[in-house]
């Protein structure tokens, strides 16, 4: 009984902990327009790129990011791993290297990038030995 009701317990804290990871920036925007939010695109290399790794364990993964993006982003991701066993879907690559070819044309990982609901940059950045509030606080600063 103790243990059904530590599973339950984990399973409720990790949904209340999951984000909402996009994969299509189309949907991405008519969300953000809904919604009216800002989008945040993100470049990783998410089986390769320490720094990228380090992102989404340190800042991505925070309650503070959490409860922060619920309320203001739209999350939206680019990943390009580079083992086999990662690999995307044909379409999601494909949308990805588009994606790329706009906003990353030099190819930096990681790359995270503020847009309004159009799609048109507010500011960008890489990675930064940051906490999450301080992190979150960068990211409010291109909106203001």
């Amino acid at each position: 009984m103790k243990k059904t009701m530590l599973l339950m317990l984990l399973f409720t804290v990790a949904l209340g902990y999951s984000q909402d990871w996009k994969t299509n920036f189309d949907v991405s925007k008519k969300e953000a327009t809904n919604e009216n939010k800002n989008i945040l695109l993100v470049f990783s290399g998410s089986d390769w790129c320490g720094p990228c790794i380090k992102l989404e364990r340190d800042i991505w993964k925070s309650g503070e990011f959490i409860a922060y993006a619920k309320n203001n982003l739209i999350l939206e991701r680019a990943d390009f791993p580079k083992k086999k066993q990662n690999q995307l879907a044909v379409e999601i690559k494909k949308q990805n290297q588009s994606l790329a070819e706009k906003y990353n044309k030099d190819g930096m990982f990681p790359l995270v990038l503020l847009l309004d609901k159009n799609g048109k940059v507010l500011g960008k950045l890489g990675y930064k030995n940051v906490s999450s509030k301080e992190y979150i606080g960068l990211l409010q600063s291109f909106v203001k």
